[in-house]
């Protein structure tokens, strides 16, 4: 599969099968994490894995993960990330999402399906999962196997995404 195959393949899923995930095929997308460049090389990144019923339904109550039967917590540890000398801006929250990116990347490739979130209550997920102060919890990237039927719109590019002339200016 090339990239923009990958790119046309992956799309949000909001419903899943029960089946869990294979575990050499999640072996595989941390490793896609573990290889995501970040900033300097730092990898501030910490990975929380999701899997049994108690550690998904607390993740549930901080945001609506759809069924999914395995969610990754990407955190950053903002103290182990590269910070820009000329105005401080602190790599870890983009270190995190490359690296968000890449697993989610890697899961499509495998053929998991997976949805991002950004919406969730990161005080409700830190207390339940008893995440680390200096972590900030930055995405939840849910996987599994999408359920019967469930299926991408075809048109979604042509229908959901700006023309490259409101995105890109050429000068």
């Amino acid at each position: 599969m090339t990239f923009t195959q990958c790119q046309q393949a992956r799309f949000s899923v909001r419903r899943y099968s029960p089946q869990p995930v294979d575990p050499a095929l999640l072996q595989e997308v941390l490793q896609a994490g573990r290889r995501s460049p970040t900033a300097c090389n730092k990898q501030p990144q910490r990975v929380l894995v999701l899997q049994s019923k108690e550690a998904t339904d607390k993740a549930a109550k901080a945001a609506n993960i759809h069924g999914g039967p395995c969610v990754l917590v990407v955190c950053a540890d903002r103290t182990q990330a590269w910070v820009r000398p000329y105005d401080g801006m602190n790599s870890a929250v983009i270190d995190a999402t490359i690296v968000t990116d890449q697993m989610m990347m890697a899961a499509t490739e495998r053929g998991l399906s997976s949805l991002w979130i950004c919406h969730f209550n990161p005080d409700i997920l830190r207390e339940e999962l008893e995440i680390p102060h200096e972590w900030l919890p930055v995405n939840l990237l849910v996987l599994g196997y999408a359920a019967e039927g469930v299926q991408a719109d075809p048109d979604r590019f042509e229908n959901n995404r700006l023309p490259l002339s409101d995105t890109c200016f050429f000068r």
